[in-house]
């Protein structure tokens, strides 16, 4: 008796395994400006020892510790394997390398001095982590005091005031101004919490929605610039993004127009990209980059003035890579200066908030006792 073959339905599929559904669920990291400092600083090594590039791209993929670079370095590499330009295949990653990046290693690639380049953009990195880190250091101890202060705020509020509630109501009519207030408020969290903390979050949300809308960032943008302490710091830090830029571009041979779009990258504010937007104009009309620089009244007029000193003598590299670090060196000083400045100001602002707990529990405490006796 022949057996009958019956049709089998589709194969299943493999189960996925837990380190596959782990991989699967986990967030995905992304290439951060570390990844990317250690990435041009083992390029730049390996370029100078004598390796070629496809040597060196394959090395560091191997070396990754990041997953997203080490697809980026793989993507690099298939692009170089296949005849593409380095330059080309950096170019394809502008969320990892900036515009001035891709020109500066374009400038290089026929120079034969790519790891000197390397070098160049390293130490701008360096440079900018290091004026980052000292502004958050700068801010951090000031905002610890505000947040510790807002929490002793709402313990008390929350926790202490309620307890005098009921000694207090015999008095209501003789209370300060200060304790009434402290008083609806302490009611307000303990009771209507459940609808203050959505309405905290659609406030917030709200208020995010209006930053990053165009009308929202346009009217934050222009507060950088024209509000007293606040542009004396942004105005600085875009300054030294924007010469940096021009320096390093223009020394390594990148042409001015190139030099003067990358430098528009890496300014976050749009009133000072139009600022540059205005310079690239004023340059293709053959007049400089000074003459643009000085219309704009928060640009200090000494950035001008070298300028077109650097521009009449051919130096102008060398010059705006001193008023980089000029602004650099500005900027912490000034940061330095507020950091100390702000520790005695929020110190006394905690003293004043205590205080003022401190007197609308004390001043009616006082009244009941005269009233006992």
């Amino acid at each position: 008796m022949a057996l009958e073959l019956k049709p089998q339905g589709p194969a299943r599929q493999p189960v996925p395994g837990l380190n596959e559904l782990v991989n699967r669920f986990r967030p995905r990291r992304r290439v951060t400006a570390r990844d990317r400092m250690f990435f041009t600083e083992q390029l730049a090594l390996l370029l100078e020892a004598g390796l070629a590039l496809h040597s060196s791209l394959q090395t560091l993929r191997a070396q990754a510790e990041n997953p997203a670079m080490g697809q980026v370095v793989a993507a690099l590499l298939t692009d170089v394997a296949e005849g593409k330009t380095f330059s080309h295949a950096l170019s394809r990653h502008p969320e990892v390398f900036s515009q001035t990046y891709v020109n500066l290693i374009a400038a290089s690639e026929n120079g034969g001095f790519m790891h000197q380049v390397l070098a160049q953009l390293l130490e701008m990195d360096e440079k900018r982590e290091a004026l980052h880190r000292t502004m958050v250091s700068a801010l951090s101890y000031p905002a610890f005091l505000l947040v510790f202060a807002l929490a002793v705020v709402i313990f008390v509020l929350v926790v202490v005031f309620p307890k005098f509630g009921a000694t207090f109501s015999s008095i209501r009519d003789q209370l300060p101004g200060t304790t009434l207030v402290l008083m609806a408020t302490s009611d307000l969290l303990r009771h209507y919490w459940a609808a203050l903390i959505p309405g905290l979050i659609v406030g917030v949300a709200l208020v995010r929605y209006w930053m990053v809308s165009d009308a929202g960032a346009r009217r934050l943008d222009y507060l950088k610039l024209s509000l007293p302490g606040l542009s004396n710091i942004f105005v600085k830090l875009y300054l030294v993004r924007f010469l940096r830029v021009v320096s390093l571009s223009l020394g390594n041979g990148v042409g001015i127009m190139d030099t003067l779009k990358a430098s528009r990258e890496v300014v976050s504010n749009r009133l000072f990209q139009s600022v540059i937007n205005d310079v690239a104009l004023r340059v293709q009309e053959g007049s400089g980059i000074a003459p643009g620089l000085n219309r704009q009244h928060f640009i200090p007029k000494i950035v001008g003035q070298l300028i077109q000193t650097g521009e009449e003598t051919g130096n102008l590299p060398k010059v705006t890579g001193r008023l980089a670090s000029y602004y650099e060196q500005e900027l912490e000083k000034y940061m330095k200066t507020l950091s100390r400045l702000a520790e005695p100001v929020m110190l006394l602002v905690m003293g004043a908030v205590v205080g003022l707990l401190v007197s609308s529990l004390i001043l009616p405490i006082f009244k009941l006792s005269r009233a006992v006796h």
